[in-house]
């Protein structure tokens, strides 16, 4: 437990117990524990999580092979990937530790390491807007507002906004920044690539208490839900692509069902239908929209225009 509160960024009752494998009342009473025996146990009351304090230290401990070969895999081979912070920096991390293991070991992980390989999606380049980025970080830390020229595609035109911005959400390919926006007078989301440009201020603020992107995010599909109710989907899939649809966690909310012809009905509890019709129609014809009618006239209209692209309809 000491080891998880001195490292990241805090750990709830919840968190602590998963990660310990123990109750929430023993959770309590390990950290009373802490308490009676003077280890500066902290409680973050913004983020609701607790930690110990900076200046506390324990030496860290051996690593055991499992563990050395995690960091090492993960570090050298997403270290490769370009464009995307902390990656290249984790990678010179592994070599130092690579340095620091026994000889044994480190000729039995270098072989294991060889021969694991993950490929993920290239994200796409901040390129010049690196230090927007990095401005956005050092704002978040610092509780600062900025202002920022933001080339919004849905509204055709360059808007002016002062943003609080309280969280940094990689996600698929890009990066984003939420917070609340003046402009719009509520929380929004922000891809990093298309900030213009980006002006710190000295004005402060607080992220609300009760913020979390888990709440911020909803039911949403993958990042942005659609204004209104949520929908219940349901989507019924060939033979030919159902094993995998099945095979892939899609959504938090999704219930699998297969049918006796070997077809699967998909269904899901979303915000929005927008990103959810992208899904569908990447599975062409192998893909039936059962409801909500919505939907399928969403998909029906969206065909209709590819038809059309081909003079076709």
């Amino acid at each position: 437990m000491i080891g998880l509160l001195q490292a990241g960024k805090g750990h709830n009752v919840e968190s602590l117990a998963a990660h310990c494998n123990i109750s929430r009342r023993t959770v309590f009473r390990d950290l009373e524990v802490l308490r009676r025996a003077d280890v500066p146990l902290k409680h973050d009351d913004e983020f609701q999580v607790y930690h110990l304090d900076d200046t506390y230290f324990l030496p860290p401990t051996k690593f055991t092979a499992s563990e050395a070969l995690a960091v090492l895999v993960l570090c050298h081979e997403l270290g490769d990937v370009r464009q995307m912070p902390f990656l290249a920096p984790a990678r010179t991390a592994a070599l130092k530790l690579e340095s620091s293991l026994p000889a044994a070991l480190r000729r039995q992980l270098r072989g294991m390491a060889d021969a694991i390989q993950i490929r993920l999606h290239q994200p796409s380049p901040l390129g010049d807007k690196s230090h927007i980025y990095q401005e956005l970080v050092e704002s978040i830390s610092e509780r600062r507002c900025v202002r920022i020229d933001y080339d919004d595609l849905s509204a055709r035109t360059v808007i002016k906004t002062r943003l609080s911005p309280y969280r940094l959400l990689f996600t698929k390919h890009s990066w984003y920044v939420i917070g609340r926006s003046s402009i719009h007078r509520s929380v929004r989301t922000f891809n990093v690539t298309r900030i213009r440009r980006l002006e710190p201020t000295e004005d402060r603020y607080q992220i609300p208490r009760n913020f979390s992107l888990e709440r911020y995010l909803g039911n949403a599909w993958h990042l942005i839900g659609d204004p209104g109710p949520d929908y219940e989907v349901s989507v019924r899939f060939s033979q030919k692509v159902a094993r995998n649809v099945a095979e892939v966690n899609w959504h938090k909310s999704q219930a699998v069902k297969w049918n006796e012809d070997g077809t699967l009905d998909f269904s899901a509890t979303v915000k929005g239908l927008t990103e959810i019709s992208w899904w569908v129609l990447g599975y062409g014809d192998q893909a039936k929209v059962l409801g909500p009618p919505q939907l399928q006239k969403l998909i029906v209209n969206h065909a209709k225009r590819m038809l059309q692209l081909y003079d076709w309809g």
